[in-house]
């Protein structure tokens, strides 16, 4: 309130910087507020407060050697600050159009809806000293999944063993299951794919995006059961959305696992590179997942599964494969 009244007031001589800073964090902060309250409906969320001068030093003022991930219309970096390694996320002021403010800020209240959920990273605090919150989390100790399912560190892609992939897809369900189902009104994504742990306009990526949500514009729970369904392909055969196939074209792994399914050579849906040392139980393994997979992308919502029940259904795989 105090500066507030400081700014209407004009009794503290400010340069034209800290009064834009100032007001930055007067705008943002009042929008965040009223979505937070509004969303956690009298539950208490604790967020800490960082400085600008923290999350600059920390990311060497967004230098590109802090870079983690680009997606959409935020950055992913990693930071420390007192002695703590931080991911954080940055909100592009560039790319953030006057219609996706409402975005930006569904985006923040959602992380903090979420930080309690152990798929989720959790969120430890913001800054509102930029055009947009300055948003951090805790450390994503393991790395950031790439476009085909595995962890690229210090620039060179490594991947993961067949038992992670499918423990990965399956907390990814449980979370979208989550989403669903624990909240007053049903919370759908959208943007469901590898490299991430509402509706005016159509949001997604191409390859993952739900043709019918597409085509109507029209956001459902099954929006996201299709999305999955993609990314399990992706995450489970180590291949991305999009590669070139045997005949030298570039294919669409859904209409890729359609066209083995169908001709009866699923056993060749697996990325070369992983088919070292598994086992011809692993080998079922993927099969049984990616088979499962095209179940949530029917073209029919009435033919796709909810997400609690994907959920159940790749727990049962996982179990079924350590008896075996």
């Amino acid at each position: 309130k105090k500066l507030k009244q400081n700014l209407r007031s004009g009794s503290v001589k400010k340069t034209e910087k800290s009064m834009k800073k100032e007001r930055w964090f007067l705008e943002n902060g009042s929008i965040f507020l009223k979505e937070l309250i509004a969303d956690c409906n009298g539950k208490s969320i604790p967020i800490r407060s960082f400085t600008s001068s923290q999350i600059r030093k920390a990311t060497k003022n967004f230098d590109s050697s802090c870079f983690v991930t680009e997606e959409g219309f935020y950055i992913w970096y990693k930071g420390v600050i007192e002695d703590r390694s931080y991911m954080i996320k940055r909100f592009s002021e560039y790319k953030v159009t006057d219609y996706r403010v409402g975005e930006v800020y569904k985006d923040i209240v959602l992380s903090a809806r979420m930080s309690n959920h152990s798929n989720f990273l959790q969120l430890l605090g913001c800054c509102l000293d930029f055009p947009f919150p300055v948003l951090v989390f805790e450390f994503a100790e393991r790395g950031v999944l790439n476009h085909r399912g595995g962890v690229t560190v210090n620039g060179e892609e490594s991947l993961l063993p067949l038992s992670l992939r499918l423990k990965i897809g399956k907390e990814i369900a449980n979370a979208l299951a989550y989403l669903h189902m624990a909240f007053p009104k049903i919370i759908i994504f959208r943007d469901v794919k590898p490299m991430h742990i509402e509706a005016e306009d159509v949001l997604g990526t191409y390859g993952y995006l739900d043709p019918l949500y597409f085509a109507t514009r029209i956001v459902t729970e099954y929006t996201d059961v299709y999305s999955f369904g993609v990314l399990l392909m992706v995450v489970m055969t180590g291949r991305s959305v999009y590669f070139t196939g045997p005949d030298g074209y570039r294919v669409g792994i859904l209409a890729y696992v359609k066209g083995l399914s169908e001709y009866g050579k699923l056993s060749e849906v697996i990325c070369p590179m992983m088919m070292q040392d598994m086992t011809s139980a692993q080998r079922l393994q993927v099969e049984a997942c990616v088979l499962l997979a095209l179940r949530f992308c029917e073209e029919r919502v009435e033919d796709r599964t909810k997400m609690i029940q994907v959920a159940k259904e790749l727990k049962r795989i996982e179990h079924h494969v350590l008896r075996s």
